[in-house]
């Protein structure tokens, strides 16, 4: 007799969880116990353009129940909706899942919390310790001895070298850099393309080469 199979269900249905649908390998060893169940999103036209999803959404995240078989994985790119919606689900008893690309290339030693998201030829260095709900976008690098906080979101490409510390919900953008030693405070943002030499204040924006406050 055959055990059923785990249900998997993406979190969020906008850009990243149609990347993720797409590097969705059922066939790979670690979600081989898994069907795919579709996506919760409380917006329910927001795959309407895209007819290729099947299961499209199936529900709301609002009025989302768990169920004994269902497995989340995390979708939703914006630090401060994918938090809220986190402890909402993890409050009503939802499991989460990490899913790790099979091209990524991780060091020994490296520390990674629940729910993580780890896209396609990223590279993580010893020692580096990823938090809860991170979402780590294609081509990225996380130096040795990284500390990334809850929550954060790195876009493609970025680049965070030794020792850099980022606080909880911090986002950067495509191909932005922070130098070794530097800290990026809770829930600031870096711009694309910009180069963080010391460090953001929390709640900051900054921009540029090097990087400079330009809000709030």
């Amino acid at each position: 007799m055959t055990s059923k199979k785990k249900r998997l269900l993406l979190v969020g249905a906008g850009s990243l969880a149609r990347e993720l649908a797409g590097w969705l390998d059922l066939r790979s060893v670690a979600f081989a116990d898994f069907s795919f169940g579709g996506f919760l999103s409380d917006d329910p036209d927001s795959l309407s353009a895209y007819p290729q999803y099947q299961p499209a959404v199936i529900g709301s995240i609002a009025d989302y129940q768990p169920k004994e078989e269902d497995r989340l994985v995390m979708a939703i790119a914006d630090p401060r909706a994918k938090l809220k919606v986190a402890d909402l689900l993890l409050e009503r008893g939802s499991c989460f899942t990490g899913m790790v690309h099979p091209s990524v290339i991780i060091s020994d030693w490296v520390s990674i919390g629940m729910g993580v998201v780890v896209c396609p030829n990223a590279v993580i260095s010893c020692h580096a310790k990823i938090d809860d709900f991170s979402t780590i976008n294609i081509g990225c690098t996380v130096g040795h001895d990284v500390s990334l906080g809850r929550g954060c979101t790195l876009s493609a490409h970025v680049d965070l070298t030794g020792f850099a510390e980022i606080g909880e919900g911090a986002f950067f953008g495509t191909h932005a850099a922070v130098l070794p030693k530097s800290r990026v405070g809770n829930y600031a943002k870096v711009g694309a393309g910009s180069m963080v030499l010391r460090s953001v204040k929390p709640g900051a924006t900054v921009m540029g080469v090097p990087a400079r406050q330009i809000s709030p």
